[in-house]
């Protein structure tokens, strides 16, 4: 697969989020619904969010074989442990509870549509992103991905319970 193709949904994902945001906050376009309850579950999605999305910093450049001076993202060996051994994309999940705790905040249709279009994207990109980890670490990734669910961490909370 080209680097290049890898970024291209990124490209696009990437600006309607800050889109979203813009309209949320610049905008105004907060709790506009009125709703309570909705506003209060947004801001503890963006939390769960926002853990899941610095968590793999730290983790990935501890033991992602990362070299001295190279950003997290450039990993050399799997990791399949700490948030890994719950699901396979955390970051990715943090941006889809993100765009979906913005939804829930905004209570706006012009955010909520905005955010199922990213929601959309970003799941793709998640399916390319395995596709790239196949090519990158082959039979053991296939393996890593039959134990690890893709995004859903309660599922994953579960299976590692079980194995205790």
């Amino acid at each position: 697969m080209k680097n290049w193709k890898r970024y291209i949904l990124s490209c696009l994902w990437g600006p309607l989020l800050i889109l979203q945001f813009i309209l949320v906050f610049a905008f105004g376009k907060y709790n506009e619904a009125g709703y309570d309850a909705v506003l209060y579950a947004g801001w503890m999605i963006w939390l769960i969010s926002a853990i899941l999305g610095w968590i793999p910093m730290v983790v990935l450049k501890r033991k992602g074989g990362v070299e001295k001076g190279k950003s997290y993202v450039n990993t050399t060996v799997l990791v399949d442990s700490g948030i890994y051994s719950i699901m396979r994309h955390p970051q990715y999940t943090a941006g889809l509870l993100l765009s979906l705790a913005l939804i829930l905040i905004s209570q706006n249709l012009m955010v909520a549509c905005m955010g199922m279009a990213v929601i959309i994207l970003l799941y793709v990109d998640i399916i390319i992103a395995d596709k790239y980890a196949i090519e990158k670490f082959g039979d053991e990734y296939i393996s890593y991905m039959k134990k690890v669910p893709r995004i859903n961490f309660m599922l994953g909370i579960l299976r590692l319970i079980r194995k205790s």
